[in-house]
């Protein structure tokens, strides 16, 4: 059985060399990369990476951070911080098949002295390991990608390491894209082949991953966000409206039907909104509640998440169907996030910029993104207005439970920016598990223990022990 299972597990690292069966080619011919260009692979890489941290939002994120309740006493309630070992394999896997495609596209495009997709390659790549980084820790990375190659043993990098990684490639694909001109429209799903949209995505994402490690002096983060965004703002050019966000926009024609389309509607809303989500929208006077909730007995309501275990609270206002075909689902990175991102890093000295100014643009904009206009007075709501005289952590806490809803469906950041910062502030009730804590990591997929095992072996020692309270590298003081 062991043999067998090592087997299995070589054969699924082999087929990270590509995920679809149209590049069935590419895969069983040593030439096949010849006959494909990176046009061909950017539209589906993105479609399938879009598709797959969807999933993990909808049936992971929303069930911790308390946008859903997927009512129930049985084993691996997500909501209740129970969390199944095998829940880990789907997003480890599935990205980095699609980093191999990544991979594909900047070898491909180096080949021909392509530097637009040889950046696009560069920002894709960084925002799937940042993910998997940020939700697993210390990951494969600098020999991750190397199954052609025959290693099938990738050594697992430090946290660090990866970030330093990270950043290096977005300031190269930020160069890259300089002046750069536009890729084929067909072949780009995000900015329909605008590469100066392009590199402003990866200037916005590189300023998500900075704020994110900005408290580890190591890297000197903090001086590189001033730089990009006070010293030398031509050189790091960032989003400046909702219309350049990196949203996969699911058009309903295919290839680009939203995953969701296909679920049975019952699926879909047997997971109910939770308390926390529903009422910091109704005491808002939110108008997004009216595209996210149906109405339970003519109000919108939710349950609270962590409900005492063996009690059976009334199921309430739940995600509506038609969110099952909506073209914002498929967010990257959004405007209003980058608006908080600076509002935070100018409460904390980082940059000059007023943090008012940020934080209200990102309440507008995050609302506006959805179709709406801004309601009279809700800036000055008392659980929205910003007040000046406010300490760090109240000014935190309205940044970021503004940002939480922004975030709806962004794969899996609003759960990894509570495990940064604390907040927005979460009840915890009796019927949460794992002692009221938040899992802090997935953990590994349990076949690396078969078929990596010194590598595996190795990450714990350095990381520590694979379960879903271990801290990874920026969560440790």
């Amino acid at each position: 059985m062991k043999t067998s299972i090592i087997l299995s597990s070589i054969a699924l690292l082999f087929s990270f060399t590509s995920c679809n069966k149209d590049f069935e080619k590419i895969n069983t011919n040593p030439n096949g990369l010849s006959n494909v260009t990176p046009a061909n692979l950017l539209p589906t890489a993105l479609k399938k990476s879009v598709e797959y941290n969807m999933s993990r939002s909808q049936r992971i994120t929303n069930e911790l951070m308390q946008v859903t309740v997927n009512m129930g006493d049985g084993d691996g309630k997500i909501f209740r911080y129970e969390i199944r070992a095998s829940e880990a394999d789907y997003l480890y896997n599935n990205l980095f098949l699609q980093l191999n495609n990544f991979r594909d596209i900047y070898n491909l495009a180096e080949k021909n002295g392509d530097k637009n997709y040889m950046g696009v390659s560069l920002i894709c790549q960084a925002w799937l390991y940042s993910i998997l980084t940020d939700v697993y820790g210390d990951i494969p990375f600098s020999t991750s990608l190397e199954g052609r190659n025959l290693n099938i043993s990738p050594s697992f990098d430090h946290q660090e390491d990866i970030y330093k990684g990270i950043f290096s490639s977005l300031d190269s694909a930020n160069v890259l894209l300089n002046g750069a001109t536009n890729l084929a429209s067909g072949g780009d799903p995000i900015y329909g082949g605008n590469v100066s949209l392009w590199r402003k995505f990866g200037n916005s994402l590189h300023l998500r991953l900075l704020l994110r490690v900005a408290h580890k002096p190591s890297l000197n983060t903090v001086s590189k966000i001033k730089m990009m965004v006070e010293t030398s703002p031509n050189e790091y050019p960032i989003m400046t409206g909702n219309s350049e966000s990196a949203i996969l926009k699911w058009t309903g024609v295919s290839p680009y039907i939203s995953p969701f389309s296909t679920w049975r509607p019952g699926d879909w809303y047997t997971p109910k909104y939770s308390s926390f989500f529903i009422d910091n929208l109704n005491e808002w006077s939110d108008p997004r509640v009216q595209k996210w909730a149906s109405l339970y007995d003519g109000e919108y309501a939710g349950v609270p998440s962590g409900y005492p275990i063996g009690t059976n609270p009334v199921a309430k206002s739940a995600p509506l169907t038609s969110l099952m075909s909506e073209p914002l689902l498929g967010n990257m990175l959004n405007y209003s996030e980058l608006q908080f991102i600076l509002a935070e890093a100018a409460i904390k000295g980082y940059i000059s910029n007023s943090a008012k100014t940020h934080y209200e643009n990102g309440v507008k904009s995050a609302i506006e993104m959805w179709g709406y206009t801004l309601p009279t007075n809700y800036l000055n709501g008392e659980h929205v207005v910003w007040n000046e005289d406010e300490s760090i952590s109240g000014k935190m806490q309205l940044i970021h439970q503004q940002k939480y809803y922004c975030l709806f469906f962004t794969d899996m950041q609003s759960w990894i920016e509570y495990r940064r910062t604390g907040y927005p502030v979460l009840p915890i009730l009796s019927g949460h598990l794992n002692n009221g804590l938040m899992p802090a990591r997935l953990n590994y997929p349990v076949y690396l223990q078969s078929a990596n095992p010194i590598n595996y072996i190795k990450a714990l020692e350095q990381q520590g022990a694979d379960n879903i309270n271990t801290l990874v590298w920026w969560q440790k003081p």
